[in-house]
């Protein structure tokens, strides 16, 4: 009976497979460690195929650091890392599609590979800047730690690890690339075909980091847009420049128009269809002074070009069916011009609208329709106001440090899945939560179903008050926030500042419009990152005697339980974390159904054969039990002896 892994996948013999499905020739065998014959790549081979003509030398256009091999070895590695089901922390646990996963998010992007792969329509992130007090997100180092240390300087001289990234270190910037570069290789998996990756940044690694997004992406297939935030307008006092905006860096397939979506008319800067400035007068193009008619706010036809000699009385015209003529006349009676001539207006005839003016009604043209400014200037992107503040006011006097503008990230969000409201959209520095209130107030708006998996490294506050090098604004936000979690009986973390902001933000919403928003999913189901489900032995079977082996009592952890292994098999199956799932007692014995037969599991001891032939019974796609569940080789033969009999399409599998 096939073994489960317990571990995630192995990303080198995944890219092997797609290396091998396109160059077979290039594909060799090779011996591992053990001496057992494993597959590898003919690098020499392989160039030569990307090739038209011998290549020379080894000079490329490519962004090197120190480090960024030992990053890409590291990311390919798999984790034998799992989640756990933390209910007592979520919120409507039975019924949510939210995910709220707490632990560093390089292993939780390797523990999603599967489960995710290929399905998240937005993915926006919101990373450490890089200013040189940021927090370095560390990794459990499957190659030599202290060895990938040294080489991406993630240890000081007495060989410490570092917390944070002093500017001006030999490590500064080498540092930060190799974090965020495996986390991208990771991410790009799980992004959809046809999804959006955002990332937000100011200008210490703009730049760096729209290379390795190219890197990471590919020129060719993706296009790559800069968008400048005013997320400040007071600035933040720079030697010479006063800092008003961030950026973000948007990502997503090289035929884009399909989808971005038409970004709000409410929310860009329309234009007035008239005229204006130098060379806008009536006489400077006479195909462009012509009536609209307008009814009930409504644009119901357009007329014709006049003759010379005929001058509208005025801008507004009341007409004997109660519609309007508007004429591009100014309040001051100048006769100007439209900005497009009568043959061509009809083909952008649904991007106009009519709105009040101030004495005349105005013919809008959302120009910008289905596509975004390389600016966003609005008022709305102020991070002190609605960021600060809002969560300020929304979590009961608990600040925090900098976060986003609510409306920056929920634009983000608009922009991505606007035509895709079942999205699910990741965000995997997710801080305190932005992303996830952004989700759920534009769930509220349009009816959507969208699911957020949010992550975040559960960052110790109490250690970060007491960091060398902290502000004492920054120190002053922390506290608050240790005070607003001591209240709420929470550990001292990011996270505990994130989940209660969801909660926060959920019961606003619905409570501002509980008619329209009852369905809104505003749970989340929280899970931790931790250790294998499996004690040690279990992987490293071969350092141990067979005498030694049947003295232990169980592969499994003792403090595991059920549900621990059943989300476990749900990660190395490739099945989403967020499906309903109910257990029941049959003669005696605990039976676990996912999503209606996605998976059944039972991890009882001695399951009798009753059990097995009800579970068979039910078809499942996929059974699971435990190794110990069965005697022996003869009961393990006869329980694949009765799903052949009862469910031959069932896969089985024992931990």
């Amino acid at each position: 009976m096939e073994k489960m892994r317990m571990e995630s996948v192995d990303m080198v013999e995944k890219n092997i497979d797609k290396l091998a499905s396109v160059f077979p020739n290039c594909i060799r065998e090779t011996k591992d460690e053990n001496g057992n014959l494993k597959r590898g790549i003919n690098f020499t081979a392989l160039k030569q195929m990307l090739s038209t003509e011998l290549i020379e030398g080894d000079e490329a256009f490519e962004l090197s650091w120190v480090g960024k091999r030992t990053a890409i070895v590291d990311a390919n590695k798999p984790t034998r890392k799992t989640l756990r089901p933390r209910k007592d922390r979520s919120v409507n646990w039975d019924s949510t599609e939210n995910i709220y996963i707490e632990g560093d998010n390089f292993d939780v992007l390797k523990v999603l590979q599967e489960s995710y792969l290929h399905k998240v329509k937005l993915i926006y992130i919101d990373p450490p800047y890089n200013t040189g007090k940021n927090y370095i997100y560390r990794n459990d180092f499957s190659v030599d730690e202290d060895e990938f240390a040294e080489q991406a300087g993630l240890i000081d001289e007495e060989g410490a690890k570092l917390t944070a990234n002093p500017v001006g270190s030999a490590r500064f910037h080498s540092a930060w690339l190799s974090m965020m570069y495996q986390r991208l290789l990771l991410a790009r998996n799980l992004l959809s075909p046809d999804g959006v990756f955002i990332c937000a940044i100011d200008e210490n690694e703009f730049a760096n980091l729209a290379n390795i997004l190219k890197e990471v992406f590919g020129e060719s297939g993706y296009e790559h847009s800069y968008v400048s935030v005013v997320h400040n307008p007071r600035g933040q006092q720079g030697n010479n420049f006063s800092y008003v905006n961030e950026y973000l860096i948007f990502v997503y397939p090289a035929d884009g128009n399909k989808y971005l979506a038409d970004f709000p008319k409410d929310e860009i800067d329309s234009r007035n269809l008239r005229d204006s400035g130098t060379e806008s007068d009536r006489t400077d193009a006479r195909m462009c002074f012509y009536p609209f008619y307008v009814k009930d706010r409504k644009i119901i036809g357009i007329g014709e070009v006049p003759s010379n000699d005929y001058h509208p009385a005025s801008a507004n015209i009341l007409r004997e069916d109660g519609s309007y003529e508007i004429w591009p006349i100014t309040d001051n009676g100048d006769e100007k011009k439209w900005r497009y001539a009568r043959q061509s207006v009809e083909r952008i005839f649904e991007k106009l609208e009519a709105k009040p003016g101030r004495n005349t009604i105005q013919i809008i043209f959302n120009k910008d329709e289905g596509t975004m400014r390389s600016v966003w200037a609005n008022a709305r992107y102020d991070s002190s106001e609605y960021g600060t503040k809002l969560l300020d006011k929304l979590l009961g006097g608990c600040s925090f440090t900098f976060p986003k503008s609510l409306y920056a990230v929920y634009d983000c969000v608009k922009a991505a899945t606007r035509e895709d409201k079942d999205a699910i959209v990741m965000d995997f520095f997710s801080g305190s939560a932005t992303t996830a209130h952004a989700v759920m107030k534009l769930n509220s708006e349009d009816n959507g179903k969208r699911k957020f998996i949010m992550v975040q490294l559960p960052e110790n506050l109490d250690e970060a008050l007491v960091r060398g090098g902290t502000d004492a604004k920054t120190k002053a936000s922390i506290q608050s926030a240790i005070k607003m979690l001591d209240k709420l009986g929470y550990e001292h973390t990011i996270c505990g500042i994130g989940e209660e902001r969801i909660r926060k933000a959920g019961a606003q919403i619905l409570e501002e419009k509980p008619l329209e928003t009852e369905s809104v999913d505003v749970g989340f189901r929280v899970f931790e990152l931790d250790s294998s489900n499996m004690n040690d032995v279990y992987y490293e079977a071969n350092d141990y005697s067979q005498g030694m082996l049947s003295m232990l009592e169980s592969n499994v952890k003792a403090d595991r339980t059920d549900i621990d292994l059943l989300f476990g098999c749900l990660l190395e199956w490739g099945l989403p974390l967020s499906m309903p799932y109910s257990s029941e007692e049959i003669d005696g014995y605990t039976v676990h159904t996912y999503n209606k037969g996605d998976l059944i599991a039972c991890f009882d001891e001695n399951i009798s054969d009753s059990v097995v032939k009800e579970i068979a019974k039910r078809q499942p796609l996929r059974a699971v039990f435990r190794d110990s569940s069965f005697e022996g080789s003869p009961s393990k033969i006869n329980v694949s002896e009765i799903f052949k009999m009862l469910a031959p399409d069932t896969r089985v599998k024992v931990i």
